[in-house]
């Protein structure tokens, strides 16, 4: 009988000389549909989000307070998880400035919405996430890339996956001091240590233990071993190379706030999360024509299972292609 080899892994990153792709597709979007230009702006409802969840995350604790353990991860699994995305959605809005023009008022939304997520990250999220868009691939700027040591600890078999995925807000960590040209600290950065620090120590001290247990689970599902970690598997993974930007366009948009929406993200980043459907809607030649992905669970599990992908599967471009592309298409879409 013949035996075909098991699939393994791949063991090096895939490797791209050209400029990112989204520059080029936003040029000619607005060539073909110039009306996409006006759903470009902000959304200051999303303030109204952003203090609704909040406050019913610290009531969810304050109610499990006194809780067995069990019901506390199960809520956390099946309610805080999605709060707690939710909020890492509306800190991306901040880093963007979708939610207000002013920049400090952005800063502070999205430190208020990193009161959930137990460990603070806002501010530095922003200062790499604007980063990952300017320099998408480029190993020493784009910290959503993984380490290269990250990804061979790693490989491709399901229980270290499952390992990295439950302990995802750790590798994060470690990835700023790859980082080039980027300065970590700044007042800012501060101030949301001190907010996220102090509301840490109040529910410890004022609520228990276990109120704080819920939003730590929270945290860690709502990134981690959870169907929504797929999310940080949809984005940049290469599910359906050589393409490495994916969209989501499944029902847990409805309460994520629409971030499935990658590709029209990426190539519209002054867009705010309620207007991005509306991206696609226009220019549908341009989207459907992708491939793109209908359900987080199920990419969740081919992740796991799926030998072929790992953490290598992510492409890389050197800087000088990063610098090389076009600046008009970054300002058309602002």
């Amino acid at each position: 009988m013949l035996r075909h080899p098991a699939p393994r892994a791949p063991r090096h990153f895939s490797l791209d000389d050209g400029p990112e792709p989204h520059a080029a597709r936003t040029r000619a979007i607005l060539a073909a549909h110039p009306e996409v230009r006006e759903l470009i702006g902000r959304n200051p409802w999303s303030a109204v989000v952003i203090l609704a969840v909040v406050s019913m995350q610290l009531s969810i604790a304050w109610l499990l307070r006194a809780q067995p353990w069990w019901q506390i991860l199960a809520v956390a699994w099946l309610v805080g998880a999605f709060a707690n995305h939710a909020m890492y959605v509306m800190i991306h809005e901040a880093a963007h400035q979708l939610i207000f023009r002013k920049r400090w008022l952005n800063n502070l939304f999205g430190i208020i919405a990193d009161i959930p997520n137990v460990v603070p990250a806002a501010i530095s999220f922003r200062t790499y996430h604007l980063k990952h868009h300017a320099y998408q691939g480029v190993y020493e700027l784009d910290a959503d890339l993984p380490h290269h040591w990250e990804a061979r600890l790693i490989g491709g078999w399901a229980p270290t996956k499952a390992l990295w995925l439950l302990l995802f807000p750790l590798f994060q960590v470690t990835r700023p001091p790859r980082m080039q040209d980027t300065a970590f600290l700044t007042g800012w950065t501060f101030i949301n240590w001190v907010v996220v620090f102090a509301v840490d120590a109040a529910v410890w001290t004022l609520l228990g233990p276990k109120a704080f247990a819920y939003l730590l689970a929270s945290f860690f599902f709502s990134i981690g071993l959870h169907p929504l970690g797929a999310r940080w598997i949809q984005e940049h993974f290469l599910t359906a190379p050589p393409q490495e930007t994916y969209s989501y366009y499944g029902p847990l948009n409805l309460v994520a706030f629409n971030v499935g929406y990658h590709n029209e993200h990426h190539d519209f980043p002054s867009v705010p999360w309620n207007r991005l459907p509306e991206v696609r809607r226009r220019a549908p030649e341009f989207y459907d024509s992708l491939v793109w992905h209908k359900s987080w669970t199920g990419l969740w599990l081919r992740w796991m299972f799926d030998r072929e992908l790992s953490l290598f599967s992510r492409m890389l471009r050197p800087r000088e292609a990063a610098r090389a592309q076009s600046s008009s298409a970054r300002q058309a879409s602002t």
